[in-house]
């Protein structure tokens, strides 16, 4: 994510320059040739497969053209930046440092990710993504990759170095068929060779799906490295207003007006003089005012290296009418050799309106440095208008229990409030070992001057492709300024593979934790009951077990209830006879002029078709269901732990039952059609060359059709793969030809897929109690 832009146009221009003096070249001195054999593989992700090099000095003159290549072979969002040893603990930044016959990690960072070499170099399979494969070849045109073009979008295209040499164009299909065709018109466009694309900061764009990704704007350069340059994109594409920002703060007025005013100001920079606060980065500053913000506005110079140790540098910019200015954030790009950095003070001059400002800083903006960020707000005291506090709110980002919810992707957070944003934040430094693991709540610093009242985030990562994405359940943050805690919830995929396909999701808030409470519950609620409505269509045969007793609820022939039965009791079998919506009635299966029947609070037995037999299915996350009158709400079916009938005054809450686990008969016959689910929109699903998946859709795919072979034993056969049955075998649940007949008797074990990617391994066993029958499934 970049830094949100505003409306306003941003010049920058140095004050004062001298001449740049040519940087000194070294002579060549000739070589043998040789070659060396090297393998490239992926920070972070065991599922690439890696790439061979082989790398001489005819291929490679410089560590730059090695760069360039590995961008359009390993899939990095801003192409290969670094490369570092297997462990990530050293950088290589010359051709002269890399071995023959060893292996390297690529990033697009300085962070680097240690993954296990011997599991990358064995190539990825299909389990790894969280699409299943299809078996069939699609016929007519093929549907857009996830990330790709879906509709026309404008986007600016500057020449490298020259700002002010720009074109606006049209992304269609037509010109983004593929890269090359893409680099090849932009080179007609801009009548001149483009084998590039950078970010308006520095990063590289390497492929097609990170220009559409991209923010609006590209920098088109030829084989010549990356200038800098104010590439500002804010007059050409952006509305009149930061998009989503509160009135209040960006009030609606005369777009054209306010940009003609000029907005001319003084910006001073003083570097400490402590070892090392210099940096390599590219500094931008971003002024803050009553009307709106600037854009991002990269200071940078002709005549040398700016911002090192001990140095003051000094830029007039031009920012058009931001109003009366309150808060500015100073950052930088964290690139280079050394990027961090460390300010020691901040002056500002309003050259229009005469007014001076001046801001001590004395912080690092440094990853390996105080709390790690590589940006900082500062409030700005002008007189007559109250001073924002700075604030250190609290993060608490939960990780969704679906299988595959996880990532190790980079996330990015921008926090929205009646006075402003925060900008664009990685959350990266957590009390937790690894962040977003499935289930896991992750909480983190983000100091920022206070925003007010909060009512929206925007929160994404940059894991590009399907299987990479993330399933965000919710995000609390907390401000300590005002004791308020705001609900940000979401319980969708952030993975071009699932869900819509967006990676990107804009959250509003809800500053009412109960109403947040029970709108999180109601969701899971409707997604227990479709994954277990089936159970109660009308003509089911049930069972409803006891976990407290340890038995099943039957009815006797003299209308009493309890909840001791066996498995086998005759009297503990029921027929739906009535279905609507969760509203059923159950009828004795061997008594069929009874039913279950709530009467006073208490369950019995009575004639069908009478009021009191009319019970509502609640569904709970545990999959589980609560018996309750529909006639009588909050009535409930309880039993205390001897299996006696009771009511919620007789006795303790730890003494009471309400739960049932329902068990449904005749799923298992033979040539039926079943899923086996591992959540409640997941199965095991298997893929085409024998492997299988436990974050399959619960679609044909995942279906399975059963083969009876005993009374105790059966085959479970791929719908979508004829004569591939499921196999459990060395610990592993896979798929073959000669299958293992699998016993559905005494109690079930589980089939467990890991929380990064789904894969099934550990103990053998099926969750009889998610099965679905083929009815109503085609």
């Amino acid at each position: 994510m970049s830094e949100t832009p505003s409306t306003s146009f941003s010049m920058v221009r140095r004050i004062s320059s001298e001449g740049q003096l040519p940087s000194p070249r070294q002579l060549g001195i000739t070589q043998p040739v040789v070659a060396k054999r090297i393998s490239f593989y992926k920070s972070g992700d065991p599922q690439f497969g890696g790439v061979r090099v082989v790398l001489n000095p005819r291929s490679f003159k410089t560590f730059d053209a090695l760069l360039d290549n590995l961008s359009g072979k390993v899939p990095l969002p801003f192409g290969v930046r670094n490369i570092s040893t297997p462990r990530g603990r050293h950088s290589i930044t010359r051709l002269e440092e890399l071995e023959d016959g060893q292996s390297y990690l690529c990033s697009h960072g300085r962070k680097v990710q240690p993954v296990d070499l011997d599991k990358a170099r064995r190539r990825p399979r299909p389990w790894l993504s969280s699409r299943a494969l299809s078996t069939h070849v699609q016929r007519g045109p093929a549907p857009a990759a996830p990330g790709m073009l879906r509709a026309p979008r404008r986007l600016v295209v500057f020449r490298n170095g020259d700002p002010k040499t720009r074109r606006a164009i049209v992304l269609n299909r037509r010109v983004t068929q593929s890269f090359e065709v893409f680099l090849q018109y932009l080179t007609q466009v801009m009548q001149r060779p483009v084998t590039k694309l950078y970010a308006t900061d520095g990063r590289k764009v390497p492929s097609l799906q990170a220009v559409i990704l991209s923010s609006g704007a590209v920098v088109a350069a030829g084989r010549e490295p990356f200038k800098p340059g104010n590439y500002d994109i804010q007059k050409y594409l952006l509305p009149a207003r930061l998009p989503g920002i509160s009135r209040r703060v960006y009030p609606k007025g005369n777009a054209r007006s306010e940009s003609r005013k000029s907005g001319n100001w003084k910006v001073s920079i003083i570097t400490s003089d402590l070892p090392n606060a210099g940096t390599s980065s590219q500094i931008y500053i971003i002024l803050y005012g009553q009307h709106r913000s600037s854009a991002p506005i990269y200071l940078y110079g002709t005549d040398g290296a700016r911002f090192q140790d001990g140095h003051e540098d000094t830029f007039t910019i031009t920012v058009g009418d931001i109003g009366t200015l309150f808060k500015i954030r100073v950052g930088h790009t964290n690139s280079g050799l050394s990027p961090s950095w460390h300010c020691k003070e901040i002056k500002l001059w309003d050259l229009n309106a005469g007014r001076q400002f001046h801001i001590p800083v004395q912080r690092w903006l440094a990853r390996d440095q105080e709390d790690g960020e590589v940006c900082r707000e500062f409030p700005v005291l002008n007189k007559g208008w109250p001073i924002l506090p700075v604030t250190v709110y609290e993060v608490h980002v939960a990780t969704g229990e679906l299988w595959n919810a996880g990532t190790v992707a980079n996330v990015y957070i921008a926090v929205y409030g009646e006075k402003g944003d925060t900008g664009s934040r990685q959350l990266f430094r957590s009390k937790s070992t690894l962040n977003f693991l499935r289930g896991q709540v992750d909480s983190f610093l983000l100091e920022a001057v206070h925003l007010g009242n909060l009512y929206k985030i925007v929160i994404a990562h940059d894991g590009l492709g399907p299987g990479n994405g993330w399933f965000l359940d919710d995000v609390v943050i907390k401000d300590p300024t005002t004791n308020c805690e705001y609900t940000f919830f979401c319980h969708r995929w952030l993975d071009q593979g699932e869900d819509d396909g967006k990676i990107v999701r804009e959250l509003y808030a809800r500053n009412n934790s109960i109403l947040s409470a029970r709108q999180k519950l109601e969701v899971i609620r409707k997604e227990t009951w479709a994954a277990e409505s089936w159970k109660f269509r009308k003509g089911n045969t049930l069972q409803f077990y006891n976990r407290l007793t340890g038995g099943f609820v039957r009815l006797h022939p003299d209308s009493t209830v309890d909840a001791v039965g066996e498995k086998t009791d005759k009297y503990g079998l029921f027929d739906v006879i009535f279905n609507k919506g969760n509203v059923c009635i159950f009828q004795s299966h061997e008594l069929r002029h009874l039913s279950l029947a709530l009467d006073n609070g208490f369950v019995t037995g009575m004639a069908s078709g009478g009021a009191s037999t009319e019970m509502r299915v609640l569904s709970q996350p545990n999959r589980c269901a609560l018996l309750e009158s529909a006639r009588v709400p909050g009535h409930l079916v309880i039993f205390d732990r001897h299996g006696k009938i009771t009511n919620e005054s007789s006795a303790g809450y730890a003494d009471l039952s309400k739960e049932f686990v329902v068990f449904v008969k005749g799923v298992l016959l033979n040539s039926a059609v079943v899923l086996l689910a591992t959540s409640l929109c997941q199965a095991l699903c298997l893929q085409p060359d024998g492997s299988c998946t436990g974050v399959g859709k619960l679609s044909e795919k995942s279906y399975w059709r059963v083969h009876k072979i005993s009374s105790r034993i059966c085959m479970f056969e791929s719908v979508k793969n004829a004569r591939m049955f499921l196999r459990i075998k060395d610990g592993r649940c896979d798929g073959a030809v000669d299958s293992l007949p699998l016993s559905h008797q005494g109690s079930p074990t589980e089939v467990l897929p890991s929380p990064r990617n789904g894969v099934l391994a550990g103990r053998l066993g099926i969750f009889w109690s998610y099965l679905s029958s083929s009815e109503g499934l085609a």
